[in-house]
């Protein structure tokens, strides 16, 4: 079977950037399942998994525009840190909530002095080519309720709970169908 739109696609990934560096990669780990066309992925990664089939190993690169985009130079800001009191951890590398005009955005601490706080809120990979080796281990058609829940079922998912998938024990925990969802590995 050939992976097309509403496909689950069990594969091993390894991303790396345009001078090779390694940035993640599942080949040690669990591999990754997604629902194809649903827009878990970078759109050219899934663009790229299209007619591929269980077996099949490829590299794609992935220029920043069909990745996480361009960066924004507007996007870093310099603010008074007494604008961000309560705010326990202030250190470079903590991630924060921000409201924008264009509503709830992840920032990221680049820098803290004494009296001010940097904040980037471009994607850490905003700006980055990236070469993707990919591994297709399973092909298969979506079922009905895992369309309808945007995520997959299946025995060996730990974060739903296996085989005995219960959505109201679910909505407890962080993740499956209560936000965050599985393979947001």
């Amino acid at each position: 079977m050939k992976i097309s739109k509403n496909s689950v696609v069990v594969m091993h990934y390894a991303v790396s950037d345009s001078e090779g560096t390694l940035i993640d990669s599942s080949y040690d780990h669990k591999p990754m399942s997604i629902i194809q066309g649903t827009g878990y992925l970078i759109p050219g990664l899934e663009d790229a998994l299209i007619n591929h089939k269980t077996g099949d190993k490829f590299e794609v690169s992935v220029p920043c525009q069909q990745a996480y985009g361009e960066r924004h130079d507007d996007y870093v800001q310099t603010v008074p840190k007494e604008l961000l009191q309560g705010v326990e951890e202030l250190a470079v590398g903590t991630q924060l909530r921000a409201s924008t005009d264009e509503g709830e955005q992840t920032v990221i601490v680049i820098e803290v002095t004494d009296d001010e706080v940097t904040v980037d809120g471009n994607h850490p990979l905003s700006g980055i080519d990236l070469s993707f080796d990919v591994e297709i281990l399973e092909v298969r058609e979506a079922t009905e309720e895992e369309l309808a829940h945007g995520h997959i079922h299946s025995e060996s998912d730990s974060c739903c709970g296996g085989g005995d998938h219960s959505h109201e024990q679910d909505k407890k925990k962080d993740g499956c169908c209560g936000g965050g969802g599985c393979g947001s590995h």
